[in-house]
């Protein structure tokens, strides 16, 4: 059986979207999908529905590197209402419980407490979170009215500033490493209260290493006239991975590449930071990962640099359209 053609056009790039209140991340992906025209679309991790903020959207060949920006720094502004628990920890789940908030909190005192959670520390991933315990999804389990015990994950808090407080609410801004969630943050600090608290709004400012690039809105994209109107908001395939070494292969050796094989190589250029999945992190002697182009500037893929730094093995290769 021959396989079904697919649609769309042969799009290459990262669009950092400006998601929506409202729907899923998945949701917000297919749109974007649709007004580019594109093939292939994916995007680097979720938003909740109630979430709005960046959300890098990868297109074409740039699907293929998305893993290496799963692992990078996020930030987020969230507000926080103390004293009222929901079974979701936002605004969208159903009361759980009512407590007092202490009368006498002041904003010095709520601050102080908020710094309390910088730094490294286990985090329990909230019921209505999409990770998996025994191949089911918590949310969907949440759905059942069930709830499993969930093991604590190694999260990095590396700021939490308090950006407004008026005694039952809060702002929050949050540099945090992946894996965080902001809903069990709240719900730690609330506990700390001892009042309990909830989100009522979440805002994803940044994905590393997109600080200081603007997001577009969904409106903007569908008030524009044409695809290739769209396609100049798109960054380059390899605008994410600053942080990986990047060596310089010959023709032979792209060719060599290309069949799986490990051609020589000279490095051009060492990484700037190191943001990737921690398994991109080897032991000394191991080999590490680096962008790979041919002599003309074109990404070819990525791959493993050899210790001695004169071979480099392919780890995913690239088809350009």
């Amino acid at each position: 059986m021959s396989r079904r053609r697919q649609r769309g056009r042969a799009v290459h790039g990262i669009l950092l979207l400006d998601k929506p209140c409202g729907g899923s991340s998945n949701h917000a992906l297919q749109r974007a999908k649709r007004l580019f025209d594109a093939k292939k679309a994916g995007h680097t991790g979720s938003l909740d529905p109630l979430a709005t903020g960046m959300l890098p959207v990868c297109f074409g060949e740039a699907t293929k590197l998305s893993a290496y920006l799963l692992d990078a720094d996020k930030g987020y502004e969230t507000t926080l209402q103390l004293g009222v628990t929901t079974h979701s920890a936002d605004a969208d789940g159903d009361v759980l419980q009512t407590r007092p908030v202490p009368q006498d909190l002041t904003l010095a005192e709520f601050t102080r407490l908020c710094q309390k959670f910088k730094g490294a520390q286990q985090q329990i991933p909230p019921m209505v979170s999409a990770i998996k315990i025994d191949g089911q999804r918590l949310y969907k389990l949440a759905r059942q009215g069930k709830e499993v015990d969930r093991p604590p994950r190694a999260v990095v808090i590396h700021e939490l500033e308090v950006l407004s407080f008026s005694g039952v609410s809060a702002r929050l801004a949050v540099r945090c490493s992946k894996g965080t969630y902001i809903r069990s943050l709240v719900t730690d600090i609330g506990e700390a209260l001892g009042c309990g608290a909830h989100v009522t709004a979440l805002r994803r400012t940044f994905v590393s290493p997109f600080e200081q690039h603007p997001m577009i809105t969904m409106e903007a994209l569908e008030q524009m006239g044409n695809t290739a109107v769209r396609d100049e908001l798109l960054l380059p395939v390899d605008a994410g991975l600053g942080h990986l070494s990047a060596v310089s292969i010959s023709a032979q050796g792209r060719a060599a590449f290309e069949r799986g094989q490990a051609p020589a190589c000279v490095i051009t250029s060492t990484g700037i930071d190191r943001l990737a999945p921690t398994d991109t992190h080897p032991a000394d002697g191991e080999s590490v990962h680096c962008r790979v182009y041919d002599q003309a500037g074109c990404l070819v893929g990525l791959g493993e640099l050899a210790e001695s730094g004169e071979q480099v093995a392919p780890r995913r290769v690239l088809q350009w359209d």
